[in-house]
């Protein structure tokens, strides 16, 4: 198995097309192994090495694609949102301790001035006119001489995790982290040479870089990579980057199947071998529409940041895929632990994980590696902080995030189970089930739904609908009608706050 991004590459086809992008030519495996080896260099010569961090942000496409796969054969990348705020810049700027921004060439934003105030020297981007996708220069003031190229322990990748509710957490991903995370991806995938991905994932994020950038490279397929997802455009890609398969979140899928109807002609003349959805669970309804709609089969992944991405996968025809399962283990160990005992259980409980994928810990943060890390059974274990258990198959089930399951007076409602009854209501959309604080019982089961275009449906109707379906404890006490549900910066539905950002919480 290969240990570094570097590895990874290096013996595909050198005139194979590695990226694409809307209106560009492809660039091709051996221009993106001499763009290492430029990017290498240049870095070199301002000082950058293996242990430097190197903050990337930049929109989303082929360079910024490109960008992580070079930058990460030389230092320790760090890619931001974009859509960050300068306070946020500075924030993470310094939390990271980064040695240098990059950026693109004429960019004076946020960023920017973020790392003026931090005094942090800036490397910009440039693409030279009739560049083929993904081929850019760097430049900057550092100067410097370092030569020191990333070994299999270095870490290829820092994130933050999402920290809904605390201070977010370092995330670090050796280059093995990374390398062993695509292979498995490409694996459970069976990618080869001949597909093609298009990306609409945005690259800042675990999903993006490592589902469908790194495990495309690791077989020496291509990427068509878009400026982002946009519901309006989507089947224009399509048609334009013919791909064998996509990957997304499941509110993604949602919108494209909103219009999927009025672009029959693209989808009939699709070549997709799959669909690929992770990041979030997929609601049973969506699956089965999804599947008839582009008559491919739609594989749920199960992923997080602190595993690289990918631990459990639907398998690919003849085996099924079963609706409202996150699949199979595709990588690591995955096992139930007791929620509370560092210790492994048989049934329901905390989901964990123990491979060549897994981050080694959170940086600068013993007492969350203290909590999120044990040994049992000669092997080292992650808490994933989902709730879960395997069926019969071997198929895990998860029914939620531990810090999102519902305590209504001591009853235990998980919000996922909600969400699947009430998207069987013919009126709904889109759902999202949270808890609502209740002076009494401590928490209240609450839901926001988005209704189907025309739809009429009331509250009233859609809490007797509930009520007809489940346990009269598990029914919403308040269904809040609304046009879109806030999402996340990587179009993730968020429960944990949601009753705050509603403003359904009486101030104390």
């Amino acid at each position: 198995m290969e240990t570094s991004l570097k590895a990874l590459i290096a013996d595909h086809a050198g005139d194979a097309p590695a990226i694409g992008a809307p209106g560009r030519t492809w660039l091709s495996y051996g221009a993106l192994r001499t763009l290492g080896d430029e990017v290498a260099t240049a870095l070199h010569g301002m000082g950058i090495d293996a242990s430097d961090r190197v903050a990337i942000v930049l929109p989303n496409g082929p360079e910024m694609a490109t960008a992580f796969a070079t930058v990460a054969q030389a230092a320790t990348t760090a890619p931001l949102n974009p859509a960050y705020r300068e306070d946020e810049y500075v924030f993470y700027l310094e939390d990271l301790n980064a040695k240098a921004l990059l950026v693109e060439g004429g960019y004076d934003g946020p960023a920017f001035a973020a790392a003026q105030r931090l005094g942090m020297a800036i490397i910009r981007l440039s693409v030279p006119e009739g560049a083929a996708a993904g081929y850019f220069t760097l430049s900057s003031d550092l100067s410097g001489s370092a030569s020191r190229a990333p070994a299999a322990d270095d870490v290829a990748l820092i994130l933050h995790t999402s920290g809904t509710t605390s201070r977010p957490k370092i995330v670090p991903l050796l280059q093995s982290n990374v390398a062993a995370s695509a292979q498995h991806i490409r694996d459970s995938l069976d990618l080869t040479p001949e597909d093609c991905c298009m990306n609409v994932m945005p690259l800042f994020h675990i999903h993006g870089l490592i589902a469908a950038v790194s495990a495309s490279l690791a077989s020496g397929a291509s990427i068509f990579c878009t400026p982002g997802f946009n519901a309006l455009n989507f089947f224009a890609m399509m048609e334009e980057a013919n791909p064998t398969w996509y990957t997304a979140v499941p509110t993604m899928h949602q919108a494209i199947l909103t219009r999927a109807s009025r672009n029959r002609d693209v989808i009939d003349a699709a070549r997709l071998r799959f669909l690929r959805s992770s990041s979030a669970s997929l609601p049973a309804q969506v699956m089965l529409e999804l599947e008839k709609t582009f008559g491919a089969p739609v594989i749920e992944g199960y992923g997080m940041t602190e595993a690289a991405h990918q631990m459990a996968s639907n398998p690919l025809p003849p085996r099924a895929q079963k609706p409202g399962a996150v699949g199979v283990e595709a990588g690591p160990k995955v096992r139930i632990a007791h929620e509370l005992e560092n210790h492994l259980i048989e049934g329901t409980g905390e989901v964990v994980i123990s491979g060549p994928n897994v981050t080694p810990g959170y940086e600068s943060n013993p007492d969350a590696n203290a909590k999120s890390f044990f040994e049992a059974d000669g092997a080292r274990w992650f808490r994933t902080g989902d709730q879960g258990a395997f069926d019969e198959d071997g198929y895990l089930h998860l029914t939620g995030r531990l810090k999102e399951i519902i305590n209504r007076g001591g009853e235990k409602i998980s919000p996922l189970e909600v969400d699947g009854v009430l998207l069987d209501h013919a009126d709904i959309a889109q759902v999202v089930t949270f808890a609502l604080p209740h002076s009494k019982l401590g928490e209240e089961v609450a839901a926001a739904v988005v209704l189907k275009e025309g739809s009429t449906a009331t509250e009233r109707d859609i809490r007797d609908f509930a009520a007809e379906r489940m346990a009269d404890f598990k029914v919403p006490r308040k269904v809040i009608i609304m046009d879109e549900i806030p999402k996340g910066a990587t179009g993730k539905m968020q429960r944990i706050g949601l009753a705050e950002k509603l403003g359904l919480v009486e101030k104390a």
